[in-house]
C-alpha cells in the first residue's frame, strides 16, 4: 500500500506544478501577463504569435490619443480547446464624467509549452479594424455663470475674437514675419510672441490676443499680413473689463503649477479659475468635462465607439447690484493711487458694490485691503465713550494740540477755531476733534476699544467666502499707541468693507454680517456685548452732526433721506502724505470710500463719494 502511495504523490505534485490542463500548460499565466502589459499599453514581457514588433507599434499606436486617461485591463474567463485558448479581457478606461468598460478577446495558441498570444486590434476594441485606431474628442462643459442680484448674469458667455498666426495658412520662411507684424498691430511683444509661433508645431494657431468684440473692431490690415487670422468664439465675461476684477478673478489656460496639483484631473490647455472666485469656486464653476471615443481609419472617417457626456458648471449667486458696481467703477475710474469704493446694504448686510480702482492694479483694495482707518474710527471710539458714560451733549476739551508720552497729536490743518476748547462731544465728532478723543482715552480700559469695534462688526473674523479682511483693534503697547488707537492710528487697521460694515452696523441696531454669496453659510460670532438700540441712535444723531455741521457738510444737499457721515485722514511713512477715507450712509444703503494717497478724507473721498450716492438715488 505504501508502495503504490509512494508511486502516485511525485505524479500528482509534478501534475500541479506545472498547471497542467489536459496535459497541456495552462493559459492563465499568459492572460494575466496580456492584461498588465495592456495596462501599461504596450506588449513588454507577452509572447507573441507572430510579427512582435510590427504589433508592439500597432497598439501604440491604437492607444496614443488615449494616453491621458488611465486604464485598467484585468483577465476574465479563458476557454481552452485542444491547441487554441480564448481568453476575456475587461478593459475599463477612467474618463472624466462616465467610465468606459466593455470586454474583448484574445486568441492564444500553444507553442509547445509557450501560449502566445495571436495579435490582433480586437483585443484592444472589439469592433477594431486592422487600420483603425482610436481617436477623442473633448466636450467642453459650458462653465457656470456668476450672477448679480436678482440672478441677473455678471460673469457668462459673451463674444471675443481670437487673433493669432494659423501656421497652416503660411510658409515656413514667412512666419516670423507675420509673426512680428501681427504682434505690432495688436501693441504685444514682439519678441515673446515670435519666438512663441517659431516653437509652436507646423499646424498649431498661436493666439495673440483675445478681445471683446467691441474692441475687434478697432483692429484692421491683417488681411495683409499672412496666416493672421481672427477666429470668433465665445469665452466667459464680466460686462466689462473692470468689473469687480479683482474679486470675481479670471479665466484662463492652466498653468504648470495647477496641472500638478490636481493629480491629473486638469492637463495641459485646460481653462480654469486662475484668481477671485472663479479660482476659488472652480469646481462648481467650470462643471465635468466630457470625452467621445471614436475609432478612425486610415482616411481619418470616423466612427462613434463611446461618449462620456459634459456635464455643465453650475452658476455661483453674489449679491452685487450691477447697476451699482458700475457706477462704482465709474467713480474710481480716474483716480490714480490704489482705491476701493465699498457699497453694503444695512438691513441685510448685502455687500451691493465692491470696487478697486484702476491704482489697485488688480488687487482687492475694497474688501482686503489693510490700511489705518484715520477718524473713521471715532465712529468705533465714540461707541466706546458712550459706554463709559458719555453722551453726545457731554463737554469734552478740544485744545489745538495735546502731548502724550513726549508724543505731540493735534487737529488736521483747517480745523476750524470755532469748534476748540470745552465743545460738546457732539461737536467734537462732528469736525473730527482729535485732541478731544485723545484726551478721553483715560476713560476707556484695555479691551473697551475691540469690544465697541465687535459691536460694529469690525475685528472679528468670519469666513465669508471670498478674501474678506475685518481689521484689528489690538491692545496698545504704550500710552501714545492708545492715543493713537483713539483716532484709528497706531496699530488699528481696517479694509474699505469693515468702515462700511461699521456705517451699516449704525445703521442696523446691531452687528451687521457682510454677504456677497447668499448660498455661503456662514455663523456669525456675536459680540460680547451688542449694540444697543440707544446706542446705535446716539451714534446715528452723532453722524448726523458730520453732515450737518461738521466736515461732511458737503453731502447736506444730497437728494433722499438724511445722510449719515463721517470723513477720515491717516497719515502714513514719513513724507506727511495721508491716507483718505469717507463713510457715509443713506436709507438702506451705507457706503465707504477709500484713497491712498489724497488731501483729506472731505476734500478726495468726499466727492466721489457724492458722486456715488447721487447715482445712486
Amino acid at each position: 500500500m505504501r508502495s503504490g502511495l509512494a508511486a502516485i504523490l511525485p505524479a500528482l505534485l509534478l501534475a500541479t506544478s506545472c498547471d497542467l490542463v489536459g496535459g497541456d500548460p495552462s493559459p492563465d499565466g499568459a492572460v494575466e501577463d496580456l492584461a498588465t502589459a495592456l495596462s501599461a499599453r504596450n506588449l513588454d514581457g507577452v509572447d507573441l504569435a507572430e510579427a512582435p514588433q510590427e504589433s508592439s507599434a500597432q497598439l501604440a499606436a491604437i492607444v496614443a490619443e488615449m494616453e491621458d486617461y488611465p486604464v485598467e485591463v484585468t483577465a476574465g474567463e479563458t476557454e481552452v480547446k485542444d491547441k487554441a485558448a480564448t481568453a476575456t479581457l475587461h478593459w475599463a478606461w477612467d474618463l472624466p464624467g462616465e467610465d468606459w468598460e466593455y470586454d474583448a478577446r484574445a486568441e492564444l495558441l500553444l507553442d509547445g509549452d509557450t501560449w502566445r498570444v495571436d495579435w490582433a486590434p480586437t483585443i484592444v476594441e472589439p469592433s477594431l479594424a486592422d487600420d483603425e485606431v482610436l481617436g477623442t474628442t473633448d466636450l467642453l462643459a459650458r462653465r457656470g455663470d456668476i450672477l448679480g442680484a436678482g440672478g441677473r448674469p455678471i460673469v457668462t458667455y459673451r463674444s471675443v475674437v481670437r487673433f493669432g498666426i494659423d501656421k497652416t495658412q503660411v510658409s515656413a520662411a514667412q512666419t516670423a514675419g507675420s509673426a512680428r507684424q501681427l504682434a505690432q498691430a495688436l501693441d504685444i511683444d514682439v519678441a515673446a510672441y515670435v519666438d512663441r509661433v517659431r516653437k509652436a508645431g507646423p499646424k498649431a494657431f498661436i493666439e495673440a490676443l483675445v478681445l471683446r468684440d467691441e474692441d475687434a473692431k478697432a483692429v484692421t490690415g491683417l488681411g495683409d499680413i499672412p496666416g493672421a487670422a481672427a477666429i470668433g468664439t465665445e469665452i466667459p465675461l464680466a460686462p466689462s473689463r473692470e468689473f469687480a476684477a479683482p474679486l470675481l478673478g479670471t479665466v484662463g489656460v492652466a498653468t504648470a503649477e495647477i496641472i500638478k496639483e490636481s493629480d491629473g484631473e486638469i492637463k495641459e490647455g485646460d481653462q480654469v479659475g486662475l484668481s477671485g472666485l472663479q479660482a476659488r469656486y472652480d469646481d462648481q464653476l467650470a462643471g465635468t468635462p466630457g470625452v467621445q471615443v471614436e475609432a478612425v481609419d486610415g482616411k481619418g472617417e470616423e466612427r462613434e465607439l463611446f461618449e462620456s457626456p459634459e456635464v455643465n458648471g453650475e452658476p455661483l449667486q453674489t449679491t452685487l447690484d450691477l447697476g451699482l458696481q458700475e457706477q462704482a467703477e465709474q467713480v474710481l475710474a480716474a483716480v490714480g493711487p490704489p482705491s476701493a469704493l465699498v457699497a453694503i446694504q444695512p438691513s441685510t448686510g448685502r455687500i451691493l458694490a465692491a470696487a478697486s480702482g484702476p491704482g489697485s492694479s488688480g488687487y482687492n483694495t475694497a474688501t482686503f485691503g489693510q490700511y489705518p482707518p484715520g477718524s473713521t474710527f471715532k465712529i468705533v471710539s465714540s461707541l466706546a465713550l458712550l459706554r463709559s458714560g458719555l453722551a453726545p451733549s457731554s463737554t469734552v476739551e478740544c485744545p489745538p494740540t495735546l502731548t502724550v508720552d513726549g508724543k505731540q497729536f493735534k487737529n488736521y490743518d483747517d480745523y476750524p477755531s470755532s469748534a476748540l476748547g470745552a465743545i460738546e462731544l457732539r461737536t467734537a465728532v462732528a469736525n473730527s476733534c482729535n485732541t478731544a478723543m485723545i484726551g478721553q482715552r483715560d476713560r476707556l480700559e484695555d479691551g473697551d476699544l475691540a469690544q465697541a469695534a465687535a459691536a460694529l462688526g469690525v475685528g472679528v473674523d468670519h469666513d465669508l467666502g471670498f478674501p474678506a479682511y475685518f481689521g484689528q483693534v489690538p491692545p496698545p503697547g504704550s500710552e501714545t499707541g492708545k492715543a493713537a488707537a483713539m483716532i484709528g492710528q497706531g496699530t488699528v487697521l481696517v479694509s474699505p468693507m469693515a468702515v462700511a460694515t461699521a456705517m451699516a452696523s449704525v445703521v442696523a441696531g446691531h452687528a451687521v454680517l457682510p454677504v456677497l454669496l447668499p448660498d455661503q453659510q456662514v455663523d456669525q460670532t456675536e459680540p460680547e456685548e451688542p449694540l444697543t438700540g440707544a446706542e446705535s441712535r446716539a451714534l446715528r444723531a452723532l453722524l448726523r452732526a458730520v453732515v450737518t455741521e461738521g466736515s461732511g457738510r458737503g453731502l447736506a444737499d444730497v437728494p433722499g433721506p438724511p445722510v449719515l457721515a463721517k470723513t477720515g485722514t491717516a497719515e502714513f511713512g514719513t513724507s506727511g502724505q495721508t491716507h483718505t477715507w469717507m463713510t457715509a450712509a443713506q436709507g438702506d444703503l451705507a457706503v465707504a470710500v477709500f484713497v491712498e494717497v489724497g488731501e483729506s478724507g472731505s476734500q478726495t473721498a468726499g466727492p466721489l463719494l457724492e458722486s456715488f450716492l447721487r447715482a445712486a438715488r
